[in-house]
């Protein structure tokens, strides 16, 4: 069997930064190395090609969550000419919805790495991600009214409760609830 082209190792490498990015926001940081490749479509061996270990990886598949999620924002922001107040509340409409609480592989970092990160030792590069993207997005959601780590706060709260409700009627109660509070709040 021949090396892969350098273009290819790229490529590889990004398609599991991508996939891991995904599998740990829906199934949490345990996702283990050979469920991880074998989701890539990928040998297990051909891990240890691309990075040191696992704890690299969580690293990097950490920061691409978070780079989707300021891109989002961003897009929002374009999108809307600027208009800071609309962008913010497409993307709460979107946040508290049905589709993003049943979609945790597509969604929201700060939702689905919280209880991981909070596992890993303070000094991972993860945490300070993690902490990073956290400050951005509340920033990002600030308003002149509403403090941003409180709306960020209220749309957590909500997204994980209704997550861990899901399949009883309170699950949607609870994303609507939130809704109207920062909607009529903001």
């Amino acid at each position: 069997m021949g090396r892969v082209s350098h273009a290819q190792a790229e490529e590889n490498r990004r398609r599991v930064v991508d996939t891991a990015s995904r599998l740990f926001r829906e199934q949490g940081t345990q996702v283990s190395v050979a469920d991880l490749m074998k989701a890539a479509g990928l040998t297990h061996g051909a891990f240890y090609k691309q990075f040191a270990s696992k704890e690299a990886l969580v690293d990097e598949a950490t920061a691409h969550a978070f780079a989707e999620l300021a891109g989002r924002y961003a897009e929002g922001l374009e999108r809307y000419e600027g208009r800071r107040d609309v962008a913010q509340q497409v993307l709460i409409g979107t946040y508290l919805s049905v589709e993003h609480r049943d979609g945790p592989a597509d969604g929201c970092p700060v939702a689905a790495l919280a209880s991981d990160v909070a596992r890993e030792g303070g000094g991972r590069e993860a945490r300070r991600v993690y902490t990073e993207g956290v400050a951005d997005f509340a920033d990002f959601l600030a308003t002149d009214d509403q403090d941003g780590i409180v709306r960020l706060c209220t749309l957590f709260g909500a997204l994980v409760l209704s997550r861990a409700t899901n399949g009883s009627p309170l699950s949607e109660e609870i994303l609507a609830a939130a809704h109207a509070a920062l909607t009529e709040a903001g």
